[in-house]
């Protein structure tokens, strides 16, 4: 038997699921609602079916082909201009050469067509109508029959005063193959409002058949959830997609599920969907194939299509999320709620209920969406941050993305430019660093692979191999299951402002260079970079007193990233290096939150043991914490510091520290007779303020120490510690009692991106101009301390720094400024 599927509605009451998609391509239980409607044909022996296409036609012909893979033959038929529903059929009417039913590819029910189709013949009707009883009938086109069926009124979408039936049109007809003949050619003609009142009035025989069953629309987005709610209660009769692995619970392939995950069901899972630790999903809840529902993340009757990404800790209450959209850690999405494809939802956002997201759309770190987002562009105000470029890995950290961002640096470089590439051992960053190689050469840049190894080990190979910039890949040591690139200028520092407003400029026109076929070059390995880096980092230290001392060492480190260097330099120097086990299951790479976790561990092994120091160093030899031999942590504020202590030693003339860094580093230079250098907070003007002082002590001396080295290189840190200690012959903790007491506070408080400004223009109007420093954001100098309000780049948030002469004042300042900055911006919603 012969049928057409309608295929050709927009949906535009389904936006912005519809945005990139027809209506038949919607998904309902993670299949095309059309796939439902092409299974229940089959079921009832309706094999040959002609499909009538006219909104993005392509995307329903290429993703059914032929009809083989269902056991059926596909033809379409495709309206070049809108021609109704009786046109659009009108328009395959040489395929209609016998008896055919006609049914929505939009619509999912249950109904016995076998039914239907001895009905329409034991009536020797022209034209029968699939009727069905619903409470509310005032959308639908109401049919009035008499008791043989036979039709006796139609009232398209009727008040109440109208309705004389609860029994409505389906959109599912049987119709004999002369119907067609009373639809003009070429013309918009409509089976309810034209064809069917012209057969009544010429008293052609027309019957409705009731039929009892499933029916449902899916005209808005309402029916659109409800639809999967229904199906998942069992009142659709058609079977689910895949196998019940426990009560209630329906999986796909290849579906992994912690032992810890509460799901109770009626629940669909997908193929290769991911439930992690602690994730709670309740009843009548989709989620489609290949999403990622981290730790502690919350779902109820929700429905997800295919590759979403839930983070830790996130909510999602009676929404809708379209394919690849992620919603980052801590954030709420309520019901009713709709959010188009490739949308990103960043950390510790709320989209109210009943907010629709367009596709493509980008919601800032800290937002409250109270209003339906349609327009705008879908870019991100940066891709820039603290640690260069960061992102969850394969997530936001695709290959693709990261192609493009290599091909818009190398072109800012230049004409075939030299470029240092590498990443750690960890295959997430294998994967970018690999991409990179590609978008890198896209552009025609000579590339440079060093070895798998740590941050310092690209700066020094940067300059080593005379290139004019790199670009390294780590995990990140702030974000979990996130990588970081790192893009280094010529001097190996992270490249400036500038030129990340380049690359920016660049990716947002997609206006990067690529390179002809005879400019494409070869990729050259630099093995010998591993061994080249540690004889550098020996180089200039006194090996001789360091092997004499017999330092003792306990530790927390990454053996297969950082170690490798470590140990390596511990048994060359003749240092003892206890490397302590870490507590319960830990999976490398750690969180740089998590090694400093561990202090109090490695302090009780110093102490114990009588050990020269401790030390906790993170996978990439760039975050370092010292435990001295009394067993007293050195970081942060303390351990800048204690560098610039070792600067001034070795040096005298100048250091440089952040604006950050407390007063002690005055008091220090002022006993050395050295000046104080304060740089911005970011890590390129940090770098670049490093490197111009050692470029200009390295002319004045034969012999200087690099600052550069000491803040950005963990290893060559705790070097040249180790050798001050050994000439000096004194232990770590008489070197940190050098140091001067002082104290300091670090507190946040929640300001939005729009507000920042206001911020920092009202604490400059309001507070003495002869106390104030603009050096990075608006440092403010009291009798006993002093302030730095400092807005985040990467979050909505304003950062007080503080430090007084007493613990307490330090604190009240702190909170003085907190409070004064909560009411400059007012209630945050």
């Amino acid at each position: 038997m012969k049928a057409i599927i309608m295929a050709g509605g927009e949906g535009s009451r389904l936006r912005p699921l519809t945005c990139g998609i027809p209506k038949p391509m919607v998904p309902v239980m993670n299949r095309p609602i059309m796939t439902s409607i092409i299974d229940l044909l089959r079921k009832h022996n309706f094999t040959d079916i002609g499909v009538t296409l006219q909104y993005m036609p392509e995307a329903i012909s290429s993703y059914y082909g032929n009809g083989s893979d269902y056991n059926i033959n596909l033809k379409y038929f495709i309206e070049e201009q809108p021609l109704g529903t009786a046109g659009s059929v009108k328009n395959a009417q040489q395929f209609l050469d016998e008896t055919f039913l006609v049914i929505s590819g939009d619509a999912l029910t249950d109904f016995d067509l076998t039914e239907a189709m001895a009905f329409h013949r034991s009536k020797g009707a022209m034209a029968t109508l699939v009727l069905t009883k619903v409470p509310c009938p005032l959308e639908y086109g109401v049919v009035i029959t008499g008791s043989d069926g036979h039709i006796k009124q139609f009232l398209e979408k009727p008040s109440w005063g109208e309705v004389f039936s609860d029994t409505v049109n389906t959109g599912i007809y049987i119709l004999e193959p002369e119907v067609l003949d009373y639809v003009p050619e070429g013309q918009s003609f409509d089976f309810s409002k034209d064809l069917y009142p012209r057969l009544l009035s010429e008293d052609k025989p027309m019957f409705g058949v009731v039929l009892d069953g499933y029916w449902c629309d899916i005209g808005d987005l309402k029916q659109y959830l409800q639809s999967h709610n229904d199906f998942l209660a069992g009142s659709v009769k058609l079977a689910l997609p895949d196998q019940e692995i426990m009560p209630g619970v329906w999986a796909g392939r290849d579906v992994r599920i912690d032992d810890s995950a509460i799901i109770n069901g009626p629940v669909l899972l997908g193929d290769g969907v991911t439930v992690s630790r602690g994730v709670k999903i309740d009843q009548y809840t989709v989620i489609g194939p290949g999403c990622m529902i981290q730790d502690g993340a919350s779902i109820k009757r929700s429905v997800l299509w295919d590759n979403v990404f839930v983070a830790p800790g996130v909510n999602l209450r009676g929404a809708v999320l379209g394919s690849r959209v992620q919603v980052q850690a801590g954030s709420s999405v309520y019901e009713g709620a709709v959010i188009g494809s490739n949308t990103v939802i960043k950390e510790r956002c709320m989209v109210n209920p009943d907010v629709k997201l367009w596709p493509h759309k980008i919601v800032e770190t800290g937002s409250v969406v109270r209003e339906s987002m349609v327009w705008g562009s879908g870019a991100p105000r940066h891709i820039f941050g603290l640690e260069g470029i960061s992102g969850i890995a394969n997530i936001e950290m695709t290959p693709e993305f990261a192609s493009r961002v290599a091909a818009a640096f190398a072109d800012t470089l230049g004409a075939r430019p030299r470029v240092c590439l590498s990443s750690d051992i960890y295959s997430p960053s294998r994967l970018i660093r690999d991409a990179l190689n590609c978008g890198l050469r896209s552009a025609g840049a000579q590339v440079y692979q060093l070895p798998d190894g740590i941050t310092p080990m690209h700066r020094f190979g940067v300059s080593r191999l005379q290139c004019d910039g790199g670009m390294h890949v780590r995990i990140s040591p702030r974000q979990p299951e996130a990588v970081n690139i790192i893009i280094t200028n010529s001097q190996g520092g992270n490249i400036a402002r500038s030129a990340e407003r380049k690359i920016e400029n660049l990716l947002a026109r997609e206006d990067f260079k690529r390179a002809g076929f005879q400019q494409i070059t070869e990729l050259q390995q630099a093995p010998e970079m591993s061994e080249s880096y540690l004889q550098h980092l020996m180089r200039d230290i006194d090996i001789n007193a360091i092997r004499a001392m017999g330092l003792s060492l306990a530790a927390v480190y990454d053996p297969d990233c950082s170690g490798r260097f470590l140990e390596s330099l511990c048994r060359e120097l003749n240092i003892k290096l206890e490397r302590l086990n870490l507590d319960g299951p830990v999976r490398m790479p750690l969180n740089w939150s998590v090694y400093r976790d561990y202090t109090a561990k490695v302090s009780a092994a110093v102490t114990d043991g009588g050990l020269s120091m401790g030390l906790i160093m993170d996978s990439g030899a760039d975050h370092l914490t010292l435990i001295d031999n009394r067993g007293r942590t050195v970081q942060d504020n303390l351990l800048v510091t204690l560098t610039a202590l070792l600067v001034l030693r070795s040096r005298g003339d100048a250091v440089v520290v952040p604006v950050t860094a407390p007063r002690a580093v005055e008091l220090l230079a002022e006993k050395f007779g050295a000046r104080v250098i304060r740089t911005k907070t970011a890590v390129q003007d940090f770098y670049e303020k490093l490197v111009d002082q050692d470029n200009l002590a390295g002319r004045e001396k034969s012999s200087t120490l690099s600052q550069a080295l000491l803040h950005f290189d963990a290893l060559a840190t705790v070097l040249k510690i180790a050798e001050y200690l050994a000439v000096q012959k004194i232990d770590l903790a008489a070197l940190v009692d050098e140091i001067p007491e002082f104290f300091m506070e670090n507190k946040a408080t929640a300001v939005p991106w729009a507000t920042k400004g206001t911020v920092i223009r009202s604490l400059i109007e309001e507070m003495p101009q002869e106390n104030l420093e603009l050096l990075d954001g608006v440092k403010v100098f009291h009798p006993d301390g002093w302030a730095l309000v400092l807005p985040d780049p990467e979050e909505p948030v304003c950062r007080v720094f503080s430090e007084g002469s007493t613990m307490e004042i330090a604190e009240s300042l702190a909170d003085f400024y907190i409070d004064k900055i909560n009411k400059i911006v007012g209630p945050v919603q």
